[in-house]
């Protein structure tokens, strides 16, 4: 399988992941950093809400394209995840690291998970959002955090080229620069990324609208996206493509 997208950082694969990483050469990457879809959240017994209601407050997605595979139970994203966790590990360096976003209700099946294609769990980084966080009603505590739980392929290196990262974000969603209805703000992904040294590679298999690739390329890391909605392939290379003109 081709890219659809490439240029000096960064290689971009249109299709689904369990087809594409099995092309990949084994100790290729230095860091898994990825967004899976949460597969949390129901509109009624047995039935899951369209990510467009989901997350969107009052239903309005500004006009972002929804997207698929959001719709697993409990025990089927359990085992999803243990699937292309253990795909990702073994492309992996060994000390490599492995940072995938997750919200409160599926955070403990994610590290179960993670633990169980056999990555080493180290710790789970909390992503404040900030007090402009949506609450299902006033009685409620407001969403206001969500979850990177994070580990390692093997031993956690004694680093000397950078480190320790930070433990915890506080870093405000910026409306404007979200083309994805789940986005993540480019600032939040430019500190992630700093886990990878210049010039390794980072795979997101749940690219998106390209975040972790352009904080990727912009920090001077390598980056492999690979995404299965055709609207998001576009929104993203429209990015990379207007990135890349800034910087040129």
């Amino acid at each position: 399988m081709k890219p659809v997208y490439e240029d000096d950082f960064v290689s971009l694969y249109h299709g689904d992941l369990f087809d594409v990483l099995p092309t990949l050469p084994v100790g290729s990457i230095h860091s898994l950093i990825t967004d899976p879809p949460y597969c949390s959240g129901a509109a009624g017994v047995g039935v899951k809400a369209d990510p467009i209601t989901k997350y969107c407050q009052n239903g309005n997605s500004l006009g972002r394209p929804t997207f698929g595979g959001d719709a697993k139970n409990e025990r089927g994203f359990s085992f999803w995840c243990l699937q292309w966790l253990r795909f990702c590990r073994q492309i992996v360096q060994p000390g490599g690291y492995a940072l995938v976003f997750i919200d409160w209700r599926n955070l403990p099946s994610m590290c179960d998970a993670l633990q169980a294609a056999d990555w080493i769990h180290r710790g789970t980084i909390p992503w404040d959002k900030g007090s402009q966080s949506r609450s299902p009603h006033k009685g409620y505590f407001r969403h206001q955090c969500e979850y990177i739980p994070w580990g390692t392929n093997g031993p956690c290196k004694n680093r000397t080229d950078a480190g320790p990262f930070a433990g915890c974000h506080h870093i405000p969603v910026d409306r404007k620069d979200k083309h994805h209805i789940t986005g993540k703000p480019v600032k939040l992904m430019a500190e992630l990324v700093q886990v990878a040294p210049p010039g390794e590679t980072i795979l997101d298999p749940f690219a998106g609208s390209g975040t972790t690739l352009l904080a990727a390329s912009q920090a001077g890391r390598k980056a492999i996206g690979i995404e299965r909605e055709k609207s998001y392939i576009d929104i993203t290379i429209r990015r990379l493509q207007a990135s890349a003109q800034q910087a040129a």
